[in-house]
């Protein structure tokens, strides 16, 4: 019996990379699995039929966590289709890297939408149906940059940060209700994304973490499969890395 069985779990930008990476651990591990996606809708789908292939309830929606209204209609018919909801991984967002100095308004103003603003609204979409069953796991993806800060991400870094700080206070007020919330901060995940980087550079990225190696979605999953199982009931408000020993 996988460690998830029963379970029915939410998870944001599952189309690719980190977040299919940990629908497909969720679904292996027998949780049901709604999941979104913003534009791309091929390789939703494509994850979706994959996952119900395997055995377990899985479906893809198309929703823009860093819209309120969205969020609270992805919920209601995420409740309406699988009965329920357990775990909430917030994973959707986006990058525009660039120097303080060259960054404009809007730049800042959209990383923190996508990234930060969505964690709110997602978690209180799924609030009330969390307090009323009296237990739940959320986990929220920061990174070890919002940790350490990276030059030429004052925007990134600034939202993962405030993912840390919201996450914690979350852990605190509903704690007493058995939900738990806590943080993944990964660190150099190669993904379909990194693999479009010059080779040596990547290269140099692996020499300088301790594992000599750049971290996989799997990886994360994996962690994800912990803080959302009830191998974890006793943790929250923690900031787990999933890093090499990067920031150690």
């Amino acid at each position: 019996m996988g460690l998830l069985e029963g379970k029915i779990a939410l998870i944001t930008g599952a189309s690719r990379g980190i977040g299919r990476g940990i629908a497909q651990l969720f679904a292996a591990e027998g949780a049901q699995v709604a999941f979104t996606y913003s534009s791309s809708a091929a390789p939703a789908l494509e994850l979706e039929k994959e996952l119900t292939a395997s055995g377990v309830k899985a479906k893809a929606y198309q929703s823009n966590a860093a819209v309120f209204e969205e969020c609270e209609q992805l919920v209601a018919d995420v409740l309406n289709d699988f009965g329920g909801l357990d775990i909430l991984i917030n994973n959707a967002g986006i990058t525009r890297d660039n120097l303080l100095m060259r960054m404009g308004e809007d730049d800042f103003d959209k990383v923190i939408e996508v990234n930060l603003k969505s964690i709110f609204n997602m978690t209180k979409a799924v609030q009330r149906t969390l307090l009323k069953q009296r237990q739940g796991s959320i986990i929220n993806m920061s990174s070890v940059v919002g940790v350490k800060g990276n030059a030429g991400q004052t925007n990134y870094a600034a939202s993962k940060a405030g993912i840390i700080g919201f996450s914690k206070s979350v852990a605190l007020e509903l704690g007493s209700r058995n939900i738990r919330c806590n943080v993944i901060a990964p660190g150099f995940i190669e993904t379909e994304m990194t693999g479009q980087l010059d080779e040596k550079v990547v290269q140099g990225w692996r020499d300088a973490i301790p594992l000599k190696r750049g971290g996989t979605p799997e990886d994360v999953a994996q962690a994800c499969l912990f803080l959302g199982s009830d191998l974890s009931s006793y943790i929250t408000g923690q900031v787990l890395q999933v890093d090499g020993g990067m920031l150690t």
